[in-house]
């Protein structure tokens, strides 16, 4: 059986219709839509997650091109910050993809809420190492792999590429939710075709 648009009042005076799947869809979402935490936090882990394994991958190759741990920031110039900031974005768009498919609903805001959460965080230890001191700094004894730049670095570069990774997350977080999202509206329409 094949189903027909309602018609509703145009804002310019003629009819419009619209189809039962964008109907049903804006009822769901007035009813489950709005930031999910709980998928924010689980796209930031998955985020988390890829960017240690990618880092992983980028600091051997950067061991395998001869780079050591006391390597400042202008021996690891360009091509590093490049590096981290490919790694950074694509962590971020994934991680926003998966709270963008959790939520099913409004992609950028979950981007944007996996990009806070990681931002808080970050806010978080950074605060605390300041409060408890380096000594109990646990991700600096972790000994996560990362990429090898001496901490103390602190140059107009090093800032510079500190903020471009700030955008870059937030982009690819974006980004990422409104791409997990639009897997959602590709169903809708063949719940509703025909």
């Amino acid at each position: 059986m094949a189903r027909t648009g309602r018609t509703l009042p145009a804002r310019d005076g003629a009819p419009a219709t619209r189809d039962p799947a964008r109907e049903a869809v804006a009822v769901q979402q007035s009813v489950f839509g709005g930031t999910k935490w709980g998928a924010a936090f689980f796209g930031w882990l998955s985020a988390t997650g890829l960017a240690v394994l990618l880092l992983a991958l980028v600091s051997a190759g950067g061991v395998a091109l001869g780079l050591t741990a006391g390597a400042s920031a202008e021996t690891i110039g360009l091509r590093g910050a490049v590096a981290l900031l490919v790694v950074l974005f694509v962590s971020f768009l994934a991680g926003g993809y998966v709270a963008g498919r959790m939520a099913r609903f409004s992609g950028v805001r979950q981007g944007l809420a996996v990009w806070l959460v990681g931002l808080v965080v970050v806010l978080l230890v950074a605060g605390a190492v300041a409060v408890l001191g380096s000594e109990f700094n646990v991700l600096a004894r972790l000994e996560l792999p990362r990429i090898p730049v001496g901490e103390g670095t602190a140059t107009t570069a090093g800032l510079a590429t500190l903020g471009a990774a700030a955008g870059a997350t937030l982009l690819g977080a974006v980004l990422g939710g409104a791409l997990g999202t639009g897997y959602h509206r590709r169903v809708d329409r063949a719940g509703f075709a025909g």
